[in-house]
């Protein structure tokens, strides 16, 4: 295996590589969500969907041997042909489209730099544990199972204008319809003068992180590992990422919400009464429409049937008081900061971290009913804005964790990276 040479400190690198593809008659049918995304529930039906379904290998149990039986299943359908590498090097075109869904952009190696470079931009913190789990994959596995996806402002650049002439005039390498509606389709450019216009284009540019944090932290802790171990140069110094053009392709932004099991809405809205405005609704509908035109800080808690409450106009000095005091006006005014630095901590003493609270992706409808099975409170998050997101990122800050839910986001199995084909 040749050696890679180090990412260039003059901005975003994106590398051509051997994509690991499924050779399979269902494409459709070993793809999955992101790992992030998939329930307890959802790794049944993913499993049940095809022996080979990629969740074997992103989300492979929960036991201690969960990380070997990873390595030992992808080694497996390397070996029966199940996956293959691509022979030639490439960076692959991708592109989604559906119902009110158009995205297109590029999937190739990135290259990895500290964010203090302010090359690759976080916009979000990460916790360790999420993080310790990738590592021990990414390890076992010696791969990147799934690609982080990635927004620069190209501006309609020559990258983006290569990647909507191949989508527009190509036939595709891959082309699949997953049971969500959405198309899937990929090329692959191996063309020196189209891969060097791209790097050229690129070059200058920083990118924001628009969802794979613990990943991208991930990437970096193994690179630093490698080096520690005395590996020096090779393909951990790069990650499987997709990137976009945000500019051609705005991305959509959706919240995440909250679940606090085991607290009864009746105390929580009781206690958010001291220092919220509290607007009381029967129908949980009637109060997510109030949310979405609310200004200012607003939630909406709800968990038995049909009861649900707004909060609007926390109490200034107090919210002021709860914030850190080196944080920016912009941070301060997030939603998300006023739930982990004051709703959560100081009007209900808890704090934003897996064990007490847990996460639902974009379904208010859905945070309900998981609040109401486990007799607690969902907190219905109104989602950010992209500008503040880019602000606070250019700014040296990042949100608190699952702040942001950026989309579409690439589906999972349609391409992978091994370190042995890089």
């Amino acid at each position: 295996m040749a050696i890679p040479e180090l990412p260039s400190s003059d901005g975003l690198v994106l590398r051509p590589f051997r994509g690991v593809r499924f050779a399979v008659d269902d494409l459709a049918a070993v793809t999955s969500p992101p790992y992030d995304l998939i329930s307890q529930e959802d790794v049944q039906t993913l499993l049940d969907a095809h022996p080979n379904n990629v969740v074997r290998l992103i989300l492979p149990g929960a036991d201690q041997h969960r990380y070997a039986e990873a390595h030992d299943t992808l080694l497996a359908w390397l070996g029966s042909g199940t996956l293959v590498a691509d022979v030639l090097p490439a960076l692959y075109v991708y592109e989604q489209s559906g119902p009110g869904v158009l995205l297109r952009g590029l999937i190739g190696d990135l290259g990895l730099s500290d964010p203090v470079k302010g090359i690759v931009l976080p916009h979000e913190d990460v916790l360790p544990g999420p993080v310790a789990d990738r590592l021990a994959l990414m390890r076992a596995t010696e791969g990147n199972l799934e690609p982080i996806f990635l927004l620069y402002e190209g501006e309609g650049g020559a990258a983006s204008l290569l990647v909507d002439d191949v989508a527009s005039t190509r036939a595709p390498l891959v082309e699949v319809r997953t049971d969500d509606g959405i198309t899937h389709r990929l090329w692959a450019l191996t063309e020196s003068a189209e891969l060097d216009a791209v790097a050229a284009e690129l070059r200058g540019h920083q990118a924001l992180i628009a969802d794979g944090h613990h990943r991208y932290a991930t990437y970096l802790a193994l690179q630093h590992d490698y080096h520690t171990e005395g590996r020096g140069p090779g393909p951990w110094d790069f990650g499987l990422a997709l990137l976009v053009d945000s500019t051609t392709y705005p991305p959509d932004l959706k919240a995440i919400h909250r679940v606090i099991p085991g607290l009864p809405l009746q105390e929580a809205v009781a206690r958010a009464r001291g220092a919220w405005q509290v607007h009381d609704f029967t129908d949980v509908d009637e109060a997510l429409e109030a949310l979405s035109s609310a200004e200012g800080p607003a939630f909406v808690l709800a968990g038995e049937d049909g009861v649900s409450h707004l909060l609007t106009d926390p109490d200034p000095v107090q919210v002021e008081h709860a914030m850190p005091a080196s944080r920016s006006l912009r941070w301060k005014s997030l939603a998300t900061s006023i739930l982990s630095e004051f709703l959560l901590p100081k009007v209900w003493g808890l704090q934003d971290d897996e064990e007490s609270v847990r996460i639902v992706h974009h379904d208010a409808h859905l945070a309900v009913k998981m609040a109401h099975r486990t007799l607690g409170t969902a907190v219905i998050v109104p989602p950010l804005k992209v500008e503040d997101v880019l602000a606070i990122a250019a700014g040296g800050e990042r949100v608190p964790r699952k702040s942001t839910s950026f989309g579409p986001k690439p589906r999972t199995g349609l391409i992978l990276r091994t370190f042995a084909t890089d």
